[in-house]
């Protein structure tokens, strides 16, 4: 039995900044001759799938942005389906707000008038945002999380991500968020099952991070690839409860995970 979907993360995985993680396009070209059209998603809630297809594609990865699932992409369908006539007070980056304004979301600056916070990676985030957010909690709204990256590979040494801000309200309003998107939620879950149009148990995932990529893989029934290019050294693979299928230096050993075929869930 052979593979029929896979579902690719981004940065750590292929690429790191703006360059290819090396062995990253051996692998994905591998991929591809085994006849898979790969699933790129990544938890970056800043940018939309047409803007990551540009990134890819400057990297030497040509994807189509309908191939590119991100937490942007996870957070616009969580809140069109769960709160569509709210006005959101929303910590985040330029991107996200573009994404949220085109899927005809509402977002308001007033943190005493909004009917649901929304929390996410912004690399200008200050007192004056964490003060507001205390706030807007304090009328118990529901508190919503783009993704749970509390760190991100970048192209020198990792940065905080989304997670850092969000734990940071968590921390000050003392409480968690209702729900935190991106992977491995549930809505991200069925999101990615839905594009793949696969078999589950016919599908793998590979990833860079154990609490994410390898959860998600569990969560959804797929095989899990754990690559050494991104955050996880071995000290962290020892102490997680998360145990991937596979651990490969890089993308570029992927052929062990398709020689083998679909690991039984």
């Amino acid at each position: 039995m052979d593979y029929e979907g896979a579902v690719l993360d981004v940065d750590g995985t292929v690429v790191r900044g703006d360059e290819p993680v090396p062995g990253a396009a051996e692998g994905y070209r591998r991929i591809r001759e085994a006849g898979i059209d790969p699933l790129f998603v990544s938890n970056n809630p800043t940018k939309a799938p047409p803007a990551y297809a540009d990134r890819l594609a400057a990297a030497g990865f040509a994807v189509a942005p309908d191939r590119i699932v991100t937490a942007g992409t996870v957070t616009v369908a969580y809140l069109r389906e769960r709160h569509p006539d709210d006005d959101l007070f929303v910590i985040g980056e330029s991107g996200l707000y573009t994404q949220l304004d085109g899927a005809d979301l509402s977002t308001i600056d007033d943190a005493d008038a909004a009917d649901a916070l929304v929390a996410s990676i912004d690399r200008e985030f200050d007192y004056g945002d964490l003060r507001d957010a205390l706030w807007a909690l304090e009328r118990d709204i529901p508190f919503i999380g783009t993704d749970p990256d509390v760190v991100i590979p970048a192209a020198e040494r990792n940065v905080p991500g989304s997670g850092a801000v969000i734990n940071a309200i968590a921390g000050v309003a003392e409480r968690d968020p209702d729900i935190t998107l991106g992977k491995p939620s549930q809505p991200a879950v069925e999101l990615v099952r839905e594009r793949l149009g696969r078999d589950p148990e016919r599908c793998l995932v590979v990833g860079d991070r154990l609490d994410t990529d390898i959860a998600f893989g569990d969560r959804a029934g797929m095989t899990t690839v754990l690559v050494r290019t991104g955050v996880t050294d071995d000290a962290r693979l020892a102490a997680s409860t998360h145990e991937p299928d596979y651990v490969l230096d890089s993308l570029a050993e992927i052929d062990r995970v398709l020689e083998d075929g679909p690991k039984k869930r």
